[in-house]
């Protein structure tokens, strides 16, 4: 586990709970303004990584895209 914050065990549990399911992947949709900069950090430390839109979702300003390969 990363560090001791409520966001940090609830991540840590879905990345185990993913892991338990036989998920090969995590996307998550983030927003990209200062507001949510905690937020990108965090998943950052998880080792996210940062890329372009998936599913159904298109390129837009206010949203960031991240995936971890688990």
């Amino acid at each position: 586990m990363i560090s001791a914050g409520i966001g940090a065990l609830l991540l840590d549990h879905l990345i185990e709970e993913g892991r338990n399911r036989g998920y090969k992947v995590f996307f998550f949709e983030t927003g990209a303004m200062e507001f949510f900069i905690p937020a990108r950090r965090l998943y950052e430390k998880f080792a996210f990584e940062y890329c372009g839109p998936f599913g159904d979702y298109r390129e837009d300003p206010n949203s960031v895209f991240m995936k971890k390969r688990l």
